[in-house]
């Protein structure tokens, strides 16, 4: 398995967001409605500690940690680790593992990696292990505060931050310098040059922004007008296509001019080219965190928690922000950064000001109970079913 190459991270694909050069506390609305089938958290187990025994079985979003982090951890620990880049988006690596994790059965995974609405969508099914923080002491000593008490996960019972970042604007700036609004994807100049997210809580909360309206407070309806938005473009053809990882590699080409897309992939990209750039959208962004968690069923949770109390100190976690230029969950990385890189620290997409995050938004789903938000996912389903 491969952990890197010429062409670094793409997706990786944040509730609450704090940097140590700006305090902000963000929290986000638990998502994932229409969860009637599971055992449900109030029966979870947790995840035994210990001594590890075997092999540690890894599923990630693509190329989300260097390659040296895992030789390290292994020569370190003693651990052999599978490595494994099986997420493209959160409902697509649901589906592929929703048969074997709702029999109790991880597929050998000790730790998985989904975003805030999933990681809660799979928790009330059962799908997680709750987390014995007392084998978590370095976790827990080097978590950011502003990051200890999400709204979908207040004590952090199932979840430990990896990385964060923004949903907004990847724009060729040679092609297109006058994007600066989501809005501005739909100008018919446009057409079939632009590309959008398949995962609805990344494109349908930036969409709402651009038309005025705050996704803490936005209605079914309102959710529902900008999926009709979504559709009327891509009937039209102004939409090229939805993406996943891939969007990059359309602006690289230039058969794509600007994308819905994700912050740590613009500065990446501009390895393949310079003039590819994130634009924080003038009404606003979304905010998001990948989490590791236990599946029920895993192998060796014992190895599960020794990785993530590595990763978790600030030197290791300061190797992994240097490759995948996203946002840290790890107190003291800035400052190690900033000795060693010190154009890297002062980037404000990889340790963002309070300014710079002034009009984002954490919430990512559909207002309501599980019929309410069942009815907006098939809404956007039925678009991207075309």
């Amino acid at each position: 398995m491969e952990y890197g190459s010429a062409k670094k991270p793409l997706r990786i694909g944040f509730l609450a967001i704090a940097m140590a050069a700006a305090s902000i506390t963000l929290a986000a609305c638990s998502g994932g409605g229409g969860l009637s089938e599971g055992s449900g958290s109030e029966d979870a187990t947790t995840a035994t500690g210990g001594k590890p025994t075997g092999k540690l079985k890894i599923s990630n979003w693509p190329l989300y940690i260097d390659e040296q982090t895992i030789r390290d951890f292994e020569k370190e620990s003693g651990i052999e680790v599978e490595y494994v880049e099986d997420m493209n988006d959160n409902d697509e690596f649901f589906g592929k593992v929703q048969p074997l994790f709702s029999q109790g059965d991880s597929g050998g995974r000790s730790i998985i990696v989904t975003t805030d609405w999933m990681s809660t969508k799979m928790h009330d099914l059962g799908y997680v292990q709750n987390l014995d923080r007392t084998e978590l002491p370095v976790v827990d000593e080097n978590l950011l505060p502003s990051l200890r008490n999400p709204d979908f996960d207040p004590s952090r019972d199932f979840t430990v931050p990896w990385q964060s970042g923004m949903t907004g604007l990847v724009v060729r700036k040679d092609l297109a310098p006058d994007i600066k609004s989501i809005n501005d994807l739909f100008d018919p100049k446009y057409k079939g040059k632009v590309t959008v997210l398949l995962e609805m809580r990344d494109t349908i909360p930036v969409m709402l922004l651009a038309a005025g309206v705050d996704p803490a407070g936005a209605t079914t309806e309102d959710w529902m007008e900008q999926i009709d938005r979504l559709q009327k473009n891509v009937e039209n053809g102004q939409i090229r296509r939805f993406t996943g990882n891939d969007y990059i590699q359309d602006l690289v080409k230039g058969s794509v001019v600007a994308a819905i897309g994700w912050s740590g992939d613009a500065i990446q990209a501009q390895l393949d080219n310079e003039n590819i750039q994130y634009v924080q959208p003038a009404e606003g962004c979304s905010l998001w965190s990948d989490n590791m968690m236990i599946p029920v069923g895993a192998p060796d949770t014992a190895a599960a928690y020794e990785f993530m109390n590595y990763v978790y100190q600030p030197k290791n976690m300061a190797q992994i922000v240097e490759w995948v230029n996203y946002i840290s969950p790890v107190r003291g990385v800035r400052e190690i950064l900033t000795k060693k890189d010190p154009a890297l620290a002062d980037n404000e997409l990889i340790f963002p000001t309070e300014e710079f995050l002034r009009n984002c938004s954490t919430t990512d789903s559909p207002p309501g109970g599980p019929e309410q938000v069942r009815e907006v996912e098939e809404a956007f389903q039925n678009v991207l079913a075309g």
